[in-house]
């Protein structure tokens, strides 16, 4: 198993990249403003229709680009042509991304969910994530709410640091979870059996005693979203760093 890269608990992380007005969420604006500030960047991928793996948070193109429908609906050539909220800013697939960052900073990426309730059916976007990234040379790291993608990345490629991003999946913000499942991912008790090193952790939920039992155990604990010094201080009582969004941590 590939342990996490010291880089992961040294800089702070910036969520989505280091977006702000006019330099949208999860763009290679986002990505050149945080690499020029020494921050690490962590990103999302969704695939396109045609399996290509986009930067881009969303199921849905609605919010980020005004156009209706998700994103797996789309080719890639298509979501070329859209632009990220009025800006000139494109989606970018995750090889537009690699080659602008290049190794020069940490790159923390999340694959989203394809199954709709964190289970099983996966699709192949964690396989066409690992064929674009063979062959990177920085440090990267994979994770994923879902220990199942989690899972199938690890055997994928053995080479690249996964963690499993974790929260105490309160029922008003997991309605498609039973209790049952809500329960098994906040013990985060898949750790161990999807070859998971490191965790990604709600801010509000740091106190949980699944959290404590893996941080004894020398895991690296990392933690989103961060927005303010005073949220940073709290967290970093347990937390070895930060994701963070809306203000500068140090770097």
């Amino acid at each position: 198993m590939r342990k996490l890269p010291p880089e992961f608990s040294r800089i702070p992380m910036s969520h989505r990249g280091l977006h702000g007005q006019g330099v949208p969420e999860n763009s290679l604006a986002a990505a050149s403003a945080a690499i020029a500030a020494g921050y690490g960047i962590e990103m999302d991928i969704q695939p396109a229709a045609d399996g290509v793996p986009m930067v881009f948070h969303d199921d849905d193109l609605e919010r980020l680009t005004g156009e209706k429908g998700p994103i797996s609906g789309y080719t890639a050539a298509f979501l070329a042509d859209k632009r990220l909220q009025g800006s000139d800013e494109p989606i970018p697939t995750l090889a537009q991304m690699l080659e602008l960052v290049a190794g020069q900073v940490p790159l923390l990426i999340e694959i989203k969910d394809q199954d709709g309730r964190l289970g099983p059916q996966i699709g192949e976007l964690h396989q066409r994530v690992a064929e674009v990234l063979e062959g990177y040379e920085g440090p990267v790291a994979i994770m994923s709410f879902n220990p199942h993608i989690v899972k199938a990345f690890h055997e994928a490629s053995p080479d690249i640091p996964v963690g499993i991003t974790s929260c105490g999946f309160p029922a008003q913000d997991w309605p498609m979870l039973t209790e049952e499942t809500r329960s098994h991912l906040a013990s985060i008790m898949d750790f161990d059996q999807v070859g998971a090193c490191f965790i990604s952790h709600h801010k509000g939920n740091l106190d949980n005693l699944r959290v404590d039992a893996l941080k004894s155990q020398g895991v690296p604990i990392l933690c989103w979203t961060v927005r303010s010094a005073e949220e940073e201080e709290a967290a970093r009582g347990i937390a070895d760093n930060i994701t963070f969004e809306g203000y500068r941590p140090p770097v």
